[in-house]
């Protein structure tokens, strides 16, 4: 199934239907009393925050989400049925917004969260219940109310406790695939990753098993949306720790230094919180001589200490796991 992280939707709630008017007419009851039952009230339209659910898809096909309405009152005192709720699954980590005013009405974080977000019309009264000593054949009614009708924008950010971060082609994807089962599209050149991939990874030695959110590249004005950067920093929000990858091979396209500056300085840009968000800096594919002293290099630029890795050969990894330890969880007890 396509990844879609972004969808606009309509949804309408069921209209209550409306009472009857109606007397009761039998052979020996010439003058029977009013006898028209109430409408039935509409469903409401549900959204269900679901973990096995992974993208918003299924509702590009879906762009109008309507429930059912209420039937309208009978004769007999009959009342009418109330219409059923539509239920929609959408993915844990799903932001609904009105699409008109952008405000926030429910942010889905946890499996099995729900909101309404779109409540029913209620079911008109039927004549019987407009009866009184004074008014005995009352032809009164009411209709039922219409139910409401929003226009929403449904956002997905991943949950993950590790989000990769770094320009295109800084080995990323490679790192995912090496660490877990998850098998992102792999090649040497940028831009092969176009949409967020999750892997579990069960590193072992008592460290308890985490996600880990590979993120399309970042480029200079990724914050403003260029190459729909804005969208994929989206993706590393909730995460609990940022694993910033900076290529240090000789075949890097831009000097580590440099690269470690572009990234940081569009999450300033994006978000104050997701700047400050606990961060482990990784120098990837020390494969060959100039990788060392470029990592150096880059080490003393930005004051921070720089792990060495390389996913193709798995040096290194013991220690990048050791440094996200504190940050994924407690340990598994033994």
């Amino acid at each position: 199934m396509f990844f879609k992280d972004e969808v606009e939707v309509e949804v309408r709630a069921g209209n209550g239907g409306s009472g009857c008017v109606s007397f009761r007419r039998e052979k020996y009851v010439p003058r029977g009393g009013p006898d028209g039952g109430d409408g039935g009230h509409g469903g409401n339209v549900v959204f269900v925050a679901r973990r096995d659910e992974s993208t918003l898809y299924p509702l590009t096909r879906r762009r109008i989400l309507k429930a059912e309405s209420g039937r309208p009152g009978g004769s007999a005192n009959c009342y009418g049925k109330d219409g059923k709720e539509l239920r929609v699954r959408v993915p844990v980590g799903t932001v609904i917004k009105d699409a008109e005013r952008g405000n926030v009405l429910k942010d889905l974080v946890v499996d099995g969260e729900e909101v309404v977000v779109a409540r029913a019309g209620r079911g008109g009264r039927g004549n019987k219940t407009f009866a009184t000593a004074t008014n005995r054949t009352p032809h009164e009614f009411e209709k039922g109310t219409p139910g409401e009708i929003r226009k929403l924008k449904l956002e997905l950010k991943l949950i993950a406790d590790v989000g990769l971060i770094g320009l295109p082609n800084a080995g990323k994807s490679t790192l995912l695939s090496r660490v877990s089962a998850a098998r992102p599209k792999i090649a040497d050149y940028p831009f092969t990753t176009l949409e967020p991939q999750l892997g579990i990874v069960d590193a072992g030695g008592g460290l308890r098993p985490f996600v880990m959110a590979d993120i399309p590249g970042l480029i200079e004005g990724a914050h403003t949306g260029k190459g729909l950067g804005d969208r994929f920093l989206r993706h590393v929000e909730r995460t609990r720790v940022l694993l910033h990858l900076v290529d240090v091979s000789s075949l890097a396209a831009m000097d580590p230094a440099e690269a470690y500056a572009v990234i940081r300085g569009e999450l300033s840009a994006y978000s104050l919180g997701l700047e400050q968000r606990p961060t482990v800096v990784v120098a990837t594919k020390m494969d060959d001589a100039a990788s060392a002293p470029r990592a150096d290099e880059l080490e003393r630029a930005i004051g921070t200490p720089v792990l060495r890795i390389s996913a193709a050969t798995g040096a290194g990894l013991p220690e990048m796991f050791a440094a996200l330890a504190p940050h994924v969880g407690p340990p598994v007890e033994e």
